[in-house]
């Protein structure tokens, strides 16, 4: 028997059989860059094709983290229920995304599309340990998580609905367990865009700490729904005053913390085409009051404070100077007020602005069309 005819038989069998081994094996991505995920019906093993889906985000992340390349990346969620036992956080090294080629992550059907109502929204809820440590140290306020976490520029995350966590949010005095669903950490990343998304939350029994906490340039979130959530928009950490951000068409409802928080938005800052309505605090300054901010075409009604700065997980600061809000054309605020919100769950529009009641002309909620 010849050897050497052998051994090389026996590797080119090898290399034809790889040829065939799903691609997980290689954190590869699709050749069109979709990636299909059913939480029901999938498998992690499987190509994460239309046809062969995969079943969690957190294997989706895995792959994009372990992609090497460029250009567009889709990940799609069908319906369902995702439940996140682990933070997971988007960090591809040799993967490269540009504003045109960018990474979004979103709902298979989205809020304009015919045949979408809100129970098709895929559900992202998260069960992990209240554990992340803070730059590595011990949590002082005794229990933190992240569920999805963004760190690469130029990203979409659009038609999810997040809820909070089931934990009890103050255990005892100083102490606030809390989720964040949506983080950015890199303090120089730039592009992160959060769109027809909508943040559930109830305090007593799945609370929703922070919807959304960014840090870095280009944040823009817009069209999208905070029900019962204590803060709505973070904009936290940057290595410069963050350029480039945008609130507009957003619906904040009941949030029993703050719902814009400009820690560190450079007067560029673009807030327009909003509703808040029964509100604790409406607007938290950094503590140095240092940027003034210009609105436009919005609502502000019922709320406790209208301006604070400083403030933190566990309080909402003190009073601020309610000049550093520059009231623009179409600007309503009123100190009590009501709304009237669709509670019906049959109905398209579930939780949005009844149609002709006050506010309803400003188009804040999912729809873009």
């Amino acid at each position: 028997m010849n050897t050497k005819n052998h051994f090389n038989n026996s590797i080119a069998t090898l290399m034809v059989v790889l040829a065939f081994v799903p691609c997980i094996l290689f954190g590869q991505i699709p050749k069109d860059g979709n990636i299909f995920i059913h939480p029901e019906f999938g498998n992690n093993e499987n190509a994460g094709t239309k046809e062969n889906p995969i079943k969690s985000l957190f294997e989706a992340a895995t792959r994009v983290n372990q992609a090497n390349g460029k250009g567009v990346i889709t990940i799609y969620l069908s319906e369902g229920i995702y439940g996140l036992d682990a933070t997971v956080t988007f960090h591809p090294v040799n993967w490269h995304f540009t504003r045109e080629a960018r990474l979004t992550i979103r709902g298979e059907l989205l809020p304009d599309d015919p045949e979408w109502n809100p129970g098709k929204m895929p559900v992202i809820v998260s069960t992990m340990p209240l554990n992340f440590k803070p730059y590595g140290n011990e949590d002082p306020l005794k229990g933190a998580s992240y569920g999805i976490q963004i760190e690469t520029s130029h990203v979409t995350i659009q038609g999810l609905r997040a809820v909070g966590t089931p934990v009890h949010e103050r255990p005892a005095d100083g102490y606030v367990r809390r989720n964040y669903p949506i983080v950015r950490e890199g303090r120089d990343l730039d592009d992160l865009r959060v769109t027809q998304c909508l943040f559930l939350g109830d305090k007593h029994a799945i609370p929703n700490h922070l919807a959304i906490l960014a840090s870095g340039q280009g944040v823009v979130v817009d069209h999208c729904v905070f029900y019962n959530v204590k803060d709505a928009v973070v904009l936290w950490n940057s290595d410069r005053p963050a350029e480039g951000c945008e609130m507009h068409h957003n619906l904040v409802v009941g949030n029993y913390g703050a719902a814009v928080w400009t820690w560190s938005a450079a007067e560029d800052f673009k807030y327009y085409n909003n509703v808040v309505a029964n509100a604790n605090v409406f607007w938290i300054l950094n503590k140095d009051e240092k940027n003034t901010f210009h609105l436009s075409n919005s609502m502000v009604i019922g709320y406790n404070e209208l301006v604070n700065k400083g403030g933190g997980p566990k309080d909402f600061g003190t009073k601020s100077d309610p000049n550093k809000l520059k009231l623009g054309e179409g600007v309503i605020i009123k100190k009590d007020g009501k709304i009237e919100l669709e509670e019906d769950q049959t109905k398209r529009d579930y939780l949005h602005l009844k149609p002709g009641s006050l506010g309803s002309n400003l188009g804040a909620g999912l729809f873009i069309k």
